[in-house]
């Protein structure tokens, strides 16, 4: 096979997506703009350099995290293989000594003989076969390129999230279901005494904020500034915004609560739960202790936290298709962050699934997408289904996959559950799909071994 294919972006998932094309007999063009042009967050010119943590979370496959590795290694995952060779104690999580990860990426890539790295700006989408790759710091000319091929809506620029917590996990005796007024009852409600709403107002103000890189620093827009901006600007402010109370009735006292904390659904099955209103520029242990006095949210699972930074990243829902392309050039795909995926190993997975159905199009075949009781394919349903209007990045967690059949109270034999059905139905679809085992790995025994997820 000679087919010259482009990869834009020497990131995580660029860097996957380009072994996995180049293993496949491919020749691969990628092109990483630096040093010829650097960016604010990189400081060298290594592929698969890390700019924020040193850590790509838990290893344990009871949590989200470690089941999509699982699920990566499978498909020979080369970020997998750098951090295994470069890791740093971290306790269950996988962390990595960040220069000599980057450097074992450099070599793995630029040491194979399929594979051509130029260092140039990519100033317009390719005309040929290509995977984007290029994250949330994409170069000016590239996004205008994009936003030419996607439309005005196409991408976002801004990226302000509100927490996610599991529906399971809410306290139901405290938290009822009710529209304001006459609307459906569509959102869960969190009801507050006049007590509680002062407690939770100076407890937020006193949170500890994320200050971010200078490169991170963004300008708060009015439509969704912090919830912390919004709650210093007067004791009532909330009260009178996300948390108004007014056309809502508390069923246990019968009368209109002094505030009231939305959750809006994220998912069709109703498992992932938005606390509307809520993006936030708080620490993740300052929102941690600061949301969970909510009343009840008080033993809650977090799914995602709260975030506001600068990020650019397609509206993938109503400008892609199901494997990532723009829809009228099934060989022109986008992954990584830019796809709307939040985390490392989200931005590398999403290449490794890039590679793969790049080469299965040249080769006349289907793009195949996993089913969604795996952690990848969760991922994918919700980067193509979530409403268009609110779309935003989304990490790895429990509440993509599809629920189990049946309730299971337990959760941490419930998240056994759904590591060992992901974990079936991830290498049933690959040999389905034709796509080989790659990893060598078996973490099948460890979940019957019952290990605490991190």
């Amino acid at each position: 096979m000679s087919d010259r294919v482009i990869v834009v972006g020497g990131g995580l998932a660029g860097c996957e997506a380009a072994l996995q094309l180049a293993n496949a007999g491919h020749l691969v063009r990628l092109v990483e703009m630096r040093p010829v042009r650097g960016t604010e967050a990189h400081q060298s010119e290594d592929l698969g350099e890390l700019v924020c943590t040193n850590s790509f979370k838990s290893i344990h496959p009871k949590n989200a995290h470690g089941q999509l590795k699982r699920e990566m290694r499978a498909l020979g995952s080369i970020l997998l293989a750098c951090a295994d060779e470069t890791s740093v104690p971290a306790g269950s999580a996988l962390a990595v000594d960040r220069k000599l990860f980057s450097e074992a990426m450099t070599r793995a890539v630029v040491s194979h003989s399929g594979i051509e790295v130029v260092r140039e700006e990519t100033e317009a989408l390719p005309e040929g076969p290509a995977i984007v790759a290029t994250g949330p710091l994409t170069s000016d000319a590239l996004s205008s390129s994009i936003q030419g091929a996607l439309g005005d809506e196409g991408l976002s620029f801004y990226d302000a999230i509100a927490p996610i917590v599991h529906r399971d996990s809410l306290d139901e005796s405290i938290v009822f279901e009710a529209g304001r007024f006459e609307e459906d009852s569509d959102y869960l409600n969190c009801p507050m005494t006049e007590a509680e709403y002062h407690v939770f107002i100076e407890a937020l103000l006193e949170g500890d904020v994320h200050e971010g890189h200078d490169w991170d620093k963004v300008p708060y827009f009015e439509g969704c500034l912090p919830i912390e901006v919004m709650a210093s600007r007067g004791v009532d402010t909330l009260r009178f915004g996300p948390m108004k109370p007014i056309g809502l009735i508390d069923p246990r006292s019968g009368h209109r609560p002094h505030a009231v904390v939305q959750l809006r659904r994220e998912d069709r099955a109703a498992q992932m739960w938005n606390l509307v209103g809520f993006q936030t520029r708080l620490r993740i242990d300052a929102q941690e202790s600061v949301f969970r006095l909510i009343p009840g949210l008080q033993r809650c699972e977090f799914l995602r936290w709260g975030s506001i930074h600068c990020n650019a990243y397609l509206h993938f829902p109503t400008c892609l298709t199901d494997h990532g392309s723009l829809k009228d050039r099934a060989d022109l795909i986008f992954a990584g962050q830019l796809t709307g995926v939040e985390g490392y190993t989200e931005s590398a997975a999403s290449g490794i699934l890039a590679g793969i159905n790049l080469g299965r199009i040249l080769r006349g075949e289907e793009p195949v997408v996993p089913p969604p009781t795996t952690m990848l394919g969760g991922l994918f349903r919700y980067l193509r289904e979530a409403a268009a209007k609110r779309f935003q990045p989304m990490n790895s967690n429990w509440g993509l996959v599809d629920p189990l059949s049946k309730r299971v109270k337990d959760k941490l034999r419930k998240r056994e559950m759904l590591a060992e059905r992901a974990d079936t139905d991830f290498r049933m679809w690959m040999e389905a799909s034709g796509i080989a085992l790659r990893g060598t790995e078996d973490t099948r025994n460890e979940v019957s071994e019952g290990l605490t997820s991190r």
